[in-house]
């Protein structure tokens, strides 16, 4: 098989938005280095998923909270293709909670499994970044960094974590954009879970998809058409920014 145009890391590809990511990428052009920490029945059925549709596909389970986690992946990803030229930052956790039920414990926790992996990854993938002839990044952020509390629910300190992933994201865009790297973020909505965990019940999605504007949820291919968007060579000119696709939850 001839050498593909560019080789994507996505994070958290076992299932959700992930899966989607990888399954709208896929093509004999790509080659994916998919990761998820333990659901490792899924993370096969997204690479056989994406094999189907013509894709180099390696696969690699990792806690990305773990020390080493992140570099890593980036390595296996080297070690199966040689080299990274964008990247995924899917992998997460929302949790809820109210001032009084968390403390320095849940922050640091939330940064350890939102924010560190995304500073690690691009930290480790730099120079292969920078050298790259179609080097993209594009971390997901999500909607709770400035619509706060929707039906009464919370999540302060995911809140945190993932507005500490748009600042690196934007600094990170601003250091990479004279060499061509464009890097960005989405932040989708209340989003469909398929496989994983899910934050919120189900009455509470119900509340959910009632509170947004366009009236539903988004699905996961919803947020991996805006991925594939930025990673695109058409985005080559986007850059620092956070896309957000959510239902028109910002407009409230």
């Amino acid at each position: 098989m001839s050498s593909p145009e560019r080789v994507v890391l996505i994070t958290g590809a076992a299932s959700g938005i992930g899966a989607a990511t990888a399954l709208r990428l896929a093509g004999p052009e790509t080659a994916l280095v998919l990761t998820t920490r333990g659901n490792a029945e899924g993370l096969e059925r997204a690479a056989a998923a994406a094999a189907e549709r013509g894709a180099e596909v390696a696969t690699h389970l990792a806690d990305l909270a773990e020390p080493g986690g992140p570099v890593g992946v980036v390595a296996a990803g080297r070690a199966a293709f040689g080299r990274i030229d964008q990247i995924v930052n899917n992998a997460g956790k929302a949790e809820k909670a109210r001032f009084g039920e968390f403390g320095g414990v849940e922050l640091d926790r939330a940064v350890a499994v939102n924010t560190r992996p995304f500073l690690e990854l691009v930290t480790a993938a730099r120079e292969d970044l920078e050298g790259s002839a179609w080097g993209r990044v594009v971390a997901i952020s999500s909607f709770i960094v400035n619509d706060i509390g929707i039906n009464g629910v919370i999540f302060p300190a995911t809140a945190a974590a993932k507005a500490a992933i748009e600042a690196l994201a934007r600094t990170l865009a601003f250091q990479l954009a004279p060499l061509g790297v464009t890097v960005n973020c989405v932040a989708p909505g209340y989003t469909r879970k398929v496989g994983g965990h899910a934050a919120l019940a189900p009455a509470a999605w119900e509340a959910a998809a009632a509170a947004t504007p366009s009236g539903r949820i988004a699905d996961p291919e919803d947020i991996a058409a805006a991925v594939a968007f930025l990673l695109s060579r058409e985005a080559k000119h986007v850059t620092g920014q956070i896309l957000r696709v959510d239902g028109g939850l910002s407009l409230l």
